[in-house]
């Protein structure tokens, strides 16, 4: 079966109220988003900005030698160019693709006009922008104090969270860029997880088999994100993977 795709797999443009998602649905475009795709680079203007419906997108900061860690994820509940309606036309960070799927895109003169109006859509991403404000935040005092294999649970946690399934095709190589540490780290802490049979991993594919168990080894990190995006957005519908929007997308765009 082909698959389906609609803006409102996305849950903030699941939220929008009809009159807002009518005056924004006829310009959003379905765009394919392959592993390891470049959205944006730092520095780099922005010209679109994306809602991720079945992959994830990891915001990276570069430094001036290459090295890069993640600061947060993005997947479907989310959007990709908050600083576009920020005050700002330009990203500090990398926006990478890190697990493979589709969004759509919307050009952003039409976002921020959107915005401008002072109505729904700014205050469902400010409160978004509230919520992934709080990512970041962890990200650093957990990158900061605790484990590598704390950080890969965590890690692990918040990816699944946004996708539909409990596998993540990531190799260990790319798990350390996102963290920010040796592979070598990386690689042990995998094996622990797996000799505690928490994940199975294979060639440049994770699978979570206990998800409860993970959440037990997991730092408080996890619970302070998860509960700050609860709070933020709890009323924010989680959107119908199967449900068709009454005008066609088209086919995907390649980025």
């Amino acid at each position: 079966m082909p698959t389906v795709h609609s803006p409102t797999q996305n849950r903030l443009l699941a939220a929008m109220p009809a009159a807002e998602f009518e005056r924004l649905s006829p310009h959003l475009e379905l765009v394919e988003m392959p592993l390891g795709g470049v959205l944006y680079e730092s520095g780099g203007e922005l010209e679109h900005v994306y809602f991720p419906t079945d992959c994830i997108v990891s915001l990276l900061y570069v430094l001036e030698n290459g090295a890069s860690a993640e600061i947060a994820v993005v997947g479907n509940e989310g959007i990709l160019g908050i600083s576009l309606f920020m005050g700002g036309e330009t990203t500090p960070s990398r926006a990478v693709v890190q697990s493979a799927g589709f969004g759509y895109r919307l050009k952003a003169p039409l976002l921020k006009q959107e915005f401008n109006r002072a109505g729904p859509v700014l205050r469902l991403l400010l409160r978004y922008t509230q919520a992934l404000i709080t990512q970041m935040t962890q990200t650093a005092v957990c990158n900061r104090h605790h484990s590598v294999e704390q950080q890969l649970c965590r890690w692990l946690l918040l990816s699944i969270d946004r996708l539909s399934s409990n596998s993540l095709n990531m190799t260990q190589e790319l798990i350390a860029n996102m963290l920010g540490v040796r592979r070598e780290g990386v690689t042990e802490a995998a094996g622990n997880l797996q000799r505690a049979k928490l994940i199975r991993y294979r060639r440049g594919c994770i699978d979570v088999i206990d998800r409860p168990g993970l959440e037990n080894a997991v730092c408080e990190c996890y619970s302070v994100v998860k509960a700050e995006f609860d709070r933020l957005l709890s009323d924010i519908p989680r959107g119908d993977a199967f449900l068709v929007v009454g005008q066609s997308a088209g086919e995907p765009s390649r980025r």
